[in-house]
């Protein structure tokens, strides 16, 4: 009884307790992957703070074989009780005699099985040529170091690691620190690694298998190698460039070198996530390190160069200076979003990437307004549920967030107080207000008055905007695309254009309220003047319009008053706007649409003037909104969705038509992004000539792998027009692309057939394609390209596939970030209340910790189209429009 209460003491903690802190951990890995298991040791140097019979730590699916402390005077221990709760995930080693205070060594013999759940020490397998072979990875981050070794499994616990590990003599070990030594011992090869600096367990790492490599030096003589698979290190070349690039750029940005003597980045075939920080070894799927000039398409090699300077720039935010608790996990996320566009922007100023940023902050926007949604800084009780912060809020509100805070700072403040920042935790942990406090010093502003309403409470607001005279009133409150209105205030920092970006007003709107005299802008240099209730409409459409939110640097959203809407419309149309303004109001026009703040009518009338855009930025969002309205209008306007799509359709043949098919010499980057999307947008949507174009060019491509009719950039479309075009009774084409999944040699390919493959409107066909996608044939970590590119015809049939295969999704993939990808991309296509009841139902039973908040945001959702569908069932004269507008 007495055994069980003092045990009992540690269950349901959210920390582990300060009885014993580790300084060094000495970890030797056996890792035998024949049989797929592996055994080690591990001597932590500890010490013990306080006397105490009990010293806990983390550990989880692994056998403890023997235990041992030696304190400082050469005395051993052996606990009287070793116990391993899988619930709390710890292990806790009771002792007859209490540990005196003072340093010692914990020396644990362990083993487990190398997991297929891509996380922990796991297997994943390789090509040797035509055979098929075992290699291991680590993946740690947040919590499955203790899958690996036992440890104190905290990100503020650090300590320095020395690793060893045995391997076969044919093989690779790789890991945070250089090889300093080697031994041989029959077929066995024992590496010896030198000792890491301070760091967290969730940045350890170890890689075994096979690879080639290509190296590079920086200015500051670290040593950069890029591991790829066998044969194809020259694909490893552009992810190196950026990286040495990176090293020189955040070394000089932060004014701190990078603290390592080696930065090695390796390609593996099967990973979780798209990267992982890890100290010195960054860890990659091989589609996000992988760059073919062939294969690899203008968006791909845009979307590797931002990854590459997120995870090198960790090694400063995140690595160097790391967050005190997962709360503070934007910290290293939201930061690394941020300054990797800041990064790419320096090196590529032509891709416009503080544009294609809008996306980033779109995506926090549209979790934010979600009612299930969290604060940026939000607790964390529950190890599992970890993975569930890794996501639009802690990465993209995050960012957007600190780009608003830059915005309001200035540059150069902003870049002097992390410089200060860094210099006063490296090594060490930090908080939100550690930050905080160091930018407050650094800039004479109380940071933290302004911004903690941003991080310590979920949502933000819409500014309501009207004019009168020479007044602009401002009105905020919280926006939901419920519809509900919600408490809250926040200080928000206003930018306006009046009617030319060389009239700009900025204050704060720290009130709910305020009446703002802009009569300064009527009379400015430009020589106009007036006022908002100027008869003169052709002087008005030529200058009175206003654009609140300058840039869309500011994280919330605007609604105009009629007027002030009608007269931006015209500014739209008459390209006044700068790039990102103009994909702003779009922006915000939708998300007020859904929220059934304005009319669809209205939102369908606002996208007819975006007819001529060719920017790539706002013409992806304009794609965006026409795939969400045709979502919706399949539920709530099943007669008129044809005709919806014809109006799409022409929306975006000025477009087509200006692009073409096929890259012209000297294009920009840009324009080559921009023609992929587009033409797959026409496929979507089912336009006839389109259609017969992709699929006289997938012929082609059919008898040469190589043709230059259909680049790595547009075949997407070619592959969705056929699938539009498969059926069960009509299957070559589905049958033809099949064959070429098989026969891809490049991990890009293959992801771009898995996107297309179950856009089929035949839900038979979609239903093959679900079955694939969980067999042997795709690789785990690319079933999530499969799911995010099923028909909305076939909604039905994969939310029912996904409930008869629950348990055998589960118990084959765990409930780490893969099945959060089964959720919400099978759940959220739905319209209806019915449906939501239908899945809250059947999860009742069966949702666990590490899919609860997805499951939650996923039906709510759900809920919110439904309310979306009955406003749009409301709306009268909606045909008239569409047909007016399609013609």
């Amino acid at each position: 009884m007495e055994r069980n209460q003092n045990i009992k003491q540690f269950k349901g903690q959210t920390r582990l307790p300060k009885f014993a802190i580790p300084d060094r951990y000495d970890l030797h890995l056996k890792p035998d992957l024949s049989v797929c298991t592996f055994s080690g040791t591990i001597c932590i140097n500890l010490r013990i703070i306080e006397p105490t019979k009990f010293v806990v730590l983390n550990a989880l699916e692994l056998n403890i074989h023997g235990v041992l402390f030696t304190d400082s005077q050469n005395q051993q221990f052996s606990p009287c009780d070793i116990v391993l709760d899988d619930d709390d995930e710890i292990l806790m080693l009771v002792f007859e005699e209490a540990l005196n205070a003072g340093d010692g060594i914990l020396r644990i013999d362990f083993s487990g099985i190398l997991n297929e759940h891509l996380r922990g020490f796991y297997r994943c397998t390789y090509m040797d040529g035509e055979e098929k072979k075992n290699m291991a990875v680590t993946q740690f981050e947040a919590v499955d170091a203790r899958r690996c070794f036992p440890c104190w499994d905290e990100p503020a616990l650090k300590a320095t690691f020395k690793i060893t590990i045995d391997l076969p003599l044919e093989l690779i070990a790789l890991s945070n620190m250089p090889i300093i030594d080697e031994k041989l011992t029959g077929n066995v090869k024992t590496v010896y690694f030198d000792e890491s600096p301070l760091m967290s367990t969730y940045l350890v790492a170890v890689v075994i298998g096979l690879f080639d490599y290509v190296e590079d030096t920086t200015a500051d003589g670290v040593k950069v190698r890029v591991y790829c698979p066998l044969g194809q290190a020259n694909e490893g070349k552009y992810a190196l460039s950026i990286a040495v690039r990176a090293l020189d750029l955040f070394a000089e940005y932060f004014s701190m070198p990078y603290p390592l003597p080696k930065l090695d980045m390796v390609a593996v075939p099967e990973f979780s996530g798209g990267a992982m920080e890890n100290y010195g070894l960054i860890i990659y799927r091989e589609n996000e390190l992988l760059y073919d000039d062939l294969q690899s398409t203008a968006a791909r090699k845009q979307i590797m160069t931002i990854v590459v300077m997120h995870e090198v720039a960790h090694h400063w935010f995140g690595n160097l200076v790391t967050m005190e608790w997962w709360t503070h996990l934007w910290l290293n996320e939201g930061f690394a979003t941020w300054i990797s566009y800041m990064a790419t922007d320096g090196l590529f100023p032509e891709w416009k990437i503080w544009t294609r940023f809008l996306q980033q902050t779109t995506g926090g926007l549209r979790v934010d307004a979600l009612e299930g949604s969290h604060p940026i800084e939000v607790e964390v009780h529950q190890a599992r549920s970890v993975n569930e912060i890794f996501d639009a809020i802690s990465y993209k509100k995050g960012s957007a967030v600190i780009r608003m805070l830059q915005g309001y700072l200035g540059d150069d403040i902003l870049q002097k107080a992390l410089s200060s920042y860094m210099e006063k935790y490296a090594w060490k942990n930090a908080k939100t207000e550690d930050l905080w406090s160091v930018l407050s010093e650094e800039s004479g502003i109380q940071v933290n008055k302004m911004m903690d309403c941003w991080t310590k409470k979920k949502g933000y607001p819409v500014i309501s905007v009207k004019s009168e005279d020479h007044f602009l009133e401002f009105e905020q409150s919280q926006f939901l695309s419920s519809g509900l209105h919600g408490e809250g205030k926040w200080i928000v920092p206003i930018t306006l254009f009046l009617g030319s970006y060389n009239r700009r007003k900025n204050f704060l709107l720290e009130s709910k309220f305020e009446k703002v005299d802009v009569s300064e802008l009527f009379s400015s240099s430009d020589g106009y003047s007036g006022s908002f209730n100027e008869a003169n409409e052709e002087k008005c459409s030529e200058f009175v319009w206003v654009k609140v939110n300058v840039e869309q640097s500011g994280f919330y959203r605007v609604k105009y008053e009629d007027k002030l809407a009608a007269q931006l419309r015209k500014a739209v149309e008459k390209n006044c706007l700068l790039a990102t303004d103009k994909f702003g109001v779009l922006d915000d026009a939708f998300a007020l649409c859904q929220a059934c703040e304005i009319s669809i009518s209205s939102l369908l009338s606002l996208m007819d003037v975006y007819r001529k855009e060719l920017d790539y930025a706002v013409l992806s969002k304009l794609i965006d909104v026409c795939y969400s309205v045709v979502e919706i209008s399949i539920d709530a306007i099943p007669d008129a969705v044809n005709e919806l799509k014809t109006f799409f359709i022409n929306l975006l043949l000025f477009s087509a038509e200006k692009l073409g098919w096929e890259s012209v010499p000297g294009e920009i980057h840009l324009n080559t992004m921009l023609r992929g999307d587009v033409y797959k947008a026409l496929a979507t949507f089912g336009h006839d000539k389109t259609h017969s174009e992709a699929m006289q060019r997938f012929e082609s491509l059919l008898n040469d792998r190589a043709t230059p009719l259909l680049s790595a950039d547009i075949r997407k479309a070619a592959y969705i027009a056929i699938m539009r075009n498969a059926s069960t009774t009509n299957r070559n084409g589905f049958e033809s692309l099949l064959k070429i999944l098989r026969e891809a040699d490049t991990v890009h390919e293959k992801e771009r057939v898995l996107g297309c493959i179950a856009s089929c409107p035949d839900s038979e066909i979609v239903l093959e394609v679900l079955n694939l996608l969980v067999s042997d044939e795709v690789r785990d970590q690319d079933i999530i390209y499969g799911l995010r590119g099923i028909s909305l015809e076939g909604r039905e049939i994969a939310w029912r596939w996904l409930k008869d295969n629950w348990d055998l999704i589960l118990n084959k993939y765990g409930d780490g970030l893969l099945i959060t990808h089964f959720i919400r991309d099978i759940i959220t296509p739905f319209c209806s209340n019915e449906k939501a009841d239908e899945v809250t139902e059947f999860f009742a039973t069966r949702a666990t910790p590490g899919i609860a908040m997805n499951l939650k945001q996923s039906i709510e959702q759900v809920r919110i189209k439904a309310r979306w569908v009955q406003s749009i069932k409301q709306e009268s004269s909606l045909e008239e429009v569409i047909s007016r507008l399609a013609c």
